[in-house]
């Protein structure tokens, strides 16, 4: 549980940096399933001549690279959620027992309650981010998962029924994030109001209205996290490095209030006054992912946030 200080914090500024907030077998398990995961899609590439093939002593980062590099779809089968459209059966994503036991993390649920209650959902809209360094991004390259991600409040990137939904977001560092790589920033302050959103290359906060004055970065090291109001603004720096910086967005709202995202898929992570209500079952949570995206595939497209390029503010 976070102490009184770290929640008066939380509370004066809207954000809060946690150190160690998950261990480090639990980062390992995560990093070696997708190291699995890498390996799978490194090998299909191989098979169809697109890649050579693996060599003794090759690891996770070094099939990443030549991926990356190549110009092959790498992200989405990493990611924790379903793209904001295009949707098919053959979409790919990720949804494993070592991502499934990061989200149900005890220390990392014992935060939340602090903040938010003891009946806890997962909420939907989560991803896993894992930035290259800028210099070897294509310039049509504008995903906020995968370049420098546009200033934005998180209430500001989810639906109308969600706004008077209580949440946070825990964006944890399975890397170390550092300034140089592109770690979180965030605007100091104990924000109130939704400021207006444009949709941009990202969707983020309209120019007039960033709050750069008020930056500040929030350099964390592998398994410590950021914290933070859903009001709090926010984005990340450039990845200025040589290396890959990589992190996860994940978000945790009050058990029973809309997710801002109701077409994907939520469960109950924690539950004091019922625990029979709480999905333990790793299998369970990809069947759910599954359902929707056969769902999803079949119906029209959906909305993920409300702005669009004639919002006010956006000419």
């Amino acid at each position: 549980m976070l102490t009184e200080s770290q929640v008066e914090f939380f509370n004066t500024n809207g954000y809060l940096v946690v150190e160690d907030l998950v261990d480090q077998e639990t980062l390992e398990n995560v990093r070696a399933e997708y190291s699995k995961l890498m390996d799978q899609l490194y090998a299909g590439w191989a098979a169809e001549g697109k890649v050579p093939p693996p060599t003794p002593g090759m690891e996770f980062w070094d099939k990443l690279d030549i991926a990356f590099r190549g110009g092959f779809d790498w992200y989405q089968p990493f990611d924790i959620s379903l793209p904001h459209d295009n949707i098919t059966d053959e979409t790919p994503m990720h949804f494993g027992p070592a991502v499934f036991s990061l989200v149900r993390s005890k220390k990392i649920l014992d935060a939340v309650e602090t903040l938010i209650g003891s009946e806890i959902t997962s909420n939907p809209i989560q991803h896993v981010r894992i930035k290259p360094p800028q210099k070897a991004v294509d310039a049509s390259e504008i995903r906020a998962h995968v370049v420098a991600t546009d200033w934005h409040q998180d209430m500001g990137v989810t639906l109308p029924e969600a706004d008077n939904t209580k949440f946070v977001t825990v964006w944890l560092a399975i890397t170390d994030a550092t300034i140089e790589n592109g770690c979180l920033q965030v605007a100091t302050g104990n924000y109130k109001e939704m400021l207006p959103h444009c949709t941009k290359k990202q969707t983020g906060i309209a120019d007039q209205f960033i709050p750069t004055d008020k930056a500040t970065p929030l350099p964390v090291k592998a398994g410590g996290a950021v914290i933070f109001h859903p009001l709090t603004p926010h984005g990340s720096l450039s990845n200025n490095s040589d290396g890959y910086r990589w992190s996860f967005d994940l978000r945790y709202n009050v058990t029973g209030q809309p997710t801002g995202r109701s077409h994907f898929p939520e469960f109950v992570a924690r539950s004091r006054s019922n625990p029979e209500n709480e999905l333990k079952d790793w299998q369970e949570w990809r069947q759910l992912w599954s359902d929707a995206r056969y769902r999803l595939a079949r119906s029209e497209h959906i909305p993920q946030h409300r702005w669009d390029s004639n919002s006010p503010y956006c000419a």
